[in-house]
């Protein structure tokens, strides 16, 4: 008989061997490069195949494990990189540049991408009777931390469920469950508590966020937004760049840019024309904040991604 010895016994090994085990898992289940759906409620699984060039995308609030491979992201002028050592959490929607560093068709980029929802985060929180977050302790809706070996089992928990999936209806509520109560009791719970908390200031100025995606094609009113926030003017300022690192202007700005490369690519629609629907009155400034967001003009930028 083989004794296992410390080393297959320690919590390396074991965060190891979980890590190849869910790249596994992934590489099963993801049948393109690219985001794949899965049929557990929150959970989609991506594959890349290759590096990419830096790409402007809105994160949702979410929790991000790569299981192999290495990514780089910025927010303004935040920068970020995580690995299969690291895992990412997005608190609140915010524009990000990211772009994949290290993978091939012999070793693609593999990751695992949870949704969170900040009611359950909060309604667990508030049963855990975790303390709210302490006043002026805003943070960026962005963090990188390393992987810890409870955090990497409840998401292994999850993805394993692919494999039954006659026990996803019954099984899943629970493991997610257990995955926030890991998050929220790790590193990163402070910064989940601070937008889940009712009324904290994180979670108002979560409230402005969503006015602005609601409301992006609109001229931006900063009276109309802290009321919504129900904060005020210079509280909102302060708070809003804490947690997406720019101002309300800027990121109304990235959310209308963002919107009408989409428009562009899935409708064929001319860059004037998407330059009104965005909210622009000027064709020649939305073709200018364009190309130095995405690196090119509009008709050459959607021709290349084409």
């Amino acid at each position: 008989m083989i004794e296992s010895g410390p080393s297959t016994r320690s919590p390396s090994f074991r965060l190891d061997a979980a890590r190849v085990a869910l790249a596994d898992l992934i590489e099963r289940y993801c049948t393109s490069d690219g985001p794949n759906p899965t049929p557990i409620p929150g959970l989609s699984l991506f594959r890349a195949s290759s590096t990419s060039t830096p790409i402007c995308a809105i994160y949702r609030s979410i929790l991000a494990i790569a299981a192999q491979g290495t990514k780089r992201l910025s927010v303004a002028d935040e920068k970020f990189q995580y690995d299969s050592r690291h895992y990412l959490i997005t608190s609140v929607d915010l524009p990000v540049m990211g772009q994949i560093t290290e993978a091939s068709p012999e070793r693609p980029y593999l990751c695992a991408v949870f949704d969170m929802d900040a009611r359950k985060i909060g309604e667990l929180a508030g049963t855990m009777q975790l303390p709210p977050p302490l006043p002026g302790s805003g943070s960026l809706g962005l963090g990188v931390s390393p992987l810890t070996g409870t955090v990497m089992d409840a998401v292994l928990r999850i993805v394993r469920l692919l494999d039954t999936p006659e026990d996803i209806p019954i099984l899943a509520p629970l493991y997610e469950q257990e995955l926030l109560y890991r998050l929220l009791t790790g590193e990163q719970g402070p910064r989940l508590r601070s937008i889940a908390a009712a009324d904290s200031q994180g979670h108002r100025t979560a409230r402005a966020i969503e006015w602005i995606k609601g409301n992006f094609d609109q001229p931006l009113s900063i009276d109309a937004l802290a009321e919504a926030a129900n904060m005020s003017k210079s509280s909102l300022h302060h708070h809003f760049k804490a947690l997406t690192a720019m101002s309300p202007l800027q990121y109304q700005k990235q959310l209308r840019l963002q919107e009408a490369r989409k428009m562009m690519l899935t409708e064929a629609l001319d860059a004037a024309t998407v330059a009104r629907r965005v909210g622009y009155e000027s064709p020649s400034q939305f073709s200018r904040e364009y190309r130095r967001l995405f690196g090119a003009p509009p008709l050459r930028d959607i021709a290349r991604m084409r």
